[in-house]
């Protein structure tokens, strides 16, 4: 395959549903606010994107450094690890991908204030040091976390915020589910992984939990994220046209029998991606019934 073709695996694009969802609910919120700025939009959803198209190539550089791609693994080939691409030019694509979220960021920053730069260099940080630098937090039971945190509550809040330049309550519950649907598609990744981690020491929260536990982790962020509508609905804070995301409902029973079942690597890899999609149309359905509120 050709190079660009070769980042574009490394990007993983299956798991860039993390990235679209929460610009799209953030910015719902401020819609429903009748406050629309596109081109602030724009700058968001490519942040966003490139942010998480960096920590994945970031992660595919640090885990082949590490020797944590072994190649029993389970997923898809890793083009650093597989030899597919010299480690230097993945190295030199992260740093491409996080220097066009910074230009678009810097545009957010003298829009919509200083704060955002802050915002910024720590999603940046973190998609740096989820596998890389002396202590990867990724190892350590702590990517779910980090993931709910930057693409569940940063995100949705933060893109609500460059439209507004204001909080509310709202933005951060509408973040709960965005951010426990971008976690359970790590969850998937990890269960997929958890014999191979284990062996090379990657002490991933299913490394941690065990598989069972895992599985009904998985299980439980799927329906939390579904009972979060409900709960914000009855809160006042939105009208029941915020339920519209419930009718995603079928695609994630399948989902959570496969997680819940299977342990080969086809049929992980097919969750995984289930999951972003699952994600896409939740987010889209919840940022229709947002702006219908």
């Amino acid at each position: 395959m050709s190079p660009l073709r070769l980042l574009l695996v490394a990007a993983r694009p299956r798991t860039l549903p993390a990235a679209v969802a929460p610009v799209l609910v953030g910015t719902s919120l401020a819609g429903n606010e009748d406050v629309f700025h596109p081109f602030r939009f724009a700058c968001a959803l490519v942040g966003s994107v490139f942010i998480q198209i960096g920590t994945n190539l970031a992660n595919d550089y640090s885990d082949a450094r590490r020797g944590a791609d072994t190649e029993d693994r389970l997923g898809p080939v890793r083009v650093t690890a597989g030899g597919l691409m010299p480690p230097r030019r993945v190295l030199i694509g992260t740093w491409v991908a996080y220097g066009i979220a910074v230009l678009a960021g810097a545009y957010l920053i003298a829009v919509a204030g200083w704060q955002l730069l802050l915002v910024g260099a720590a999603s940046i940080a973190a998609g740096v040091l989820y596998t890389g630098g002396p202590r990867p937090y990724g190892y350590e039971g702590l990517g779910e976390l980090f993931v709910f945190l930057f693409f569940g509550v940063v995100a949705v809040v933060g893109s609500y915020y460059v439209q507004v330049e204001g909080f509310e309550w709202e933005a951060f519950a509408l973040s709960v589910p965005v951010g426990l649907l971008a976690a359970a598609i790590l969850v998937v990744n990890n269960v997929r992984d958890i014999e191979t981690d284990r062996r090379v020491g990657k002490r991933t929260l299913a490394v941690r939990l065990g598989r069972l536990r895992a599985r009904r982790l998985y299980a439980t962020m799927i329906v939390v994220a579904y009972i979060a509508p409900i709960v914000i609905w009855v809160a006042g804070g939105l009208s029941f046209c915020i339920l519209l995301a419930v009718l995603s409902a079928p695609l994630a029973a399948p989902l959570i029998r496969t997680v819940g079942t299977r342990t080969d690597g086809a049929s992980l890899n097919a969750a995984l991606a289930g999951t972003g999609r699952l994600l896409a149309l939740y987010s889209l359905l919840l940022s229709a019934g947002v702006l219908l509120s």
